[in-house]
């Protein structure tokens, strides 16, 4: 298996899945972040899950997949390559966790599915009660959630949610915690404007300084920023967060549209070339995200009636780096060349970013910043 092809293909989606969360939940009006690794981690385990049918088909048609196994493959190099802890070489703290929790009157689990669970997904798993017990069952479910992600991700899954015996599989999170390669003077900080879709501003801090070593890539009517993390050196991995910058101080949902409609083999053919920083801006930023991602799903083609996605992420950014997680759980049964010249890069209006490790082409994060002064 070829990670990169693999992970390349399910990318693929990423924009129109991205448009379709803000059309299905409160995007248009807030700020929003995802965890598209995480949420094609919990699909290749619904379809390995299942038995052969419709279900599964939708999941390979729409990840792209030739089987179950290759997702199962691509899931368990995320787990325990992509997203392994590098602390000990300099690189970002990065801790995942999955649980696989079932309603033990439902059916018997076979042992093969247990292995799959230890094997690819590095999963717990147990067996509830959550016919009579399941507010019970929630709250394990959610502090164990909290506990995996460092106190980040709270109250994933509502209580209410439990009632009729359904099985819950796999709650995930992935908290990352990584810093600049190059981090911000926090006396460089200062209070700015920050320009709204609706037309109206907001002071919030601004992050800035000179760092000669970045670049943008300027394609039509956006630029993109690659702010790279400190990673560990001797594991190959490469972390960075990019910045989508609209030229227009309303031209978001534009550059997403964009992004969105264009076609799946095409999209790294976007005419754009490579150019010099001049002014660096960037605001400070701290907030989360909760929704239902079925709705948004069903909208792509893939139906799941007898399941409901519950998927929470939160991002912090300051001047050191980033704090980020995410979890999950499913209740059911460019081209380059020279300079041409320095551009301003000053994100004081919506902006798009997401964070990725460049090696594999996982994204851990995407999201968008609509109000930064919003928690």
């Amino acid at each position: 298996m070829d990670l990169q092809e693999s992970v390349r293909k399910q990318n693929g989606i990423l924009w129109r899945v991205y448009k379709h969360v803000i059309n299905t939940t409160a995007g248009k009006t807030s700020n929003l972040v995802i965890s598209p690794a995480l949420i094609n981690v919990i699909l290749s385990f619904i379809a390995a899950y299942k038995s052969p049918g419709a279900t599964e088909e939708q999941i390979l048609s729409l990840l792209k997949a030739s089987s179950t196994d290759e997702l199962n493959a691509v899931s368990s190099q995320i787990v325990t390559t992509v997203l392994a802890d590098s602390t000990t070489s300099g690189g970002p703290m990065i801790s995942t966790a999955n649980g696989f929790w079932i309603e033990k009157s439902l059916c018997c689990v076979e042992q093969s599915f247990k292995n799959l669970l230890e094997t690819s997904y590095k999963a717990a798993f147990k067996q509830v009660d959550f016919r009579t017990k399941a507010d019970e069952v929630s709250e394990e479910v959610n502090t164990w959630v909290e506990k995996q992600t460092n106190g980040l991700i709270t109250g994933l899954l509502p209580g209410p949610a439990y009632k009729g015996g359904q099985a819950v599989r796999p709650p995930g999170s992935e908290p990352v915690s990584p810093v600049w390669d190059e981090e911000f003077d926090p006396s460089l900080t200062k209070d700015s404007d920050f320009h709204l879709l609706d037309g109206t501003k907001v002071p919030v801090p601004f992050m800035s300084g000179d760092f000669f070593s970045y670049h943008l890539d300027v394609y039509p009517g956006f630029k993109v920023l690659n702010l790279p993390y400190r990673e560990g050196r001797r594991d190959g991995r490469s972390f960075s967060m990019q910045i989508y910058l609209p030229d227009e101080k309303e031209g978001l949902p534009a550059m997403l549209e964009m992004l969105a409609s264009t076609p799946e083999d095409e999209d790294e053919d976007i005419p754009s070339y490579r150019a010099d920083i001049g002014e660096l801006k960037i605001p400070k930023f701290k907030f989360g995200f909760h929704f239902e991602a079925t709705e948004a799903l069903k909208s792509l083609g893939l139906s799941l009636p007898l399941e409901t996605i519950f998927h929470k992420s939160c991002i912090e950014v300051d001047e050191v780096g980033s704090k980020a997680a995410a979890a999950a759980a499913v209740v059911g049964e460019g081209c380059c060349g020279p300079a041409e010249k320095k551009y301003e890069f000053v994100a004081d209006h919506p902006f798009l970013f997401l964070v990725k490790e460049h090696g594999s082409g996982v994204v851990l994060f995407l999201g968008q910043v609509l109000d930064p002064s919003m928690h």
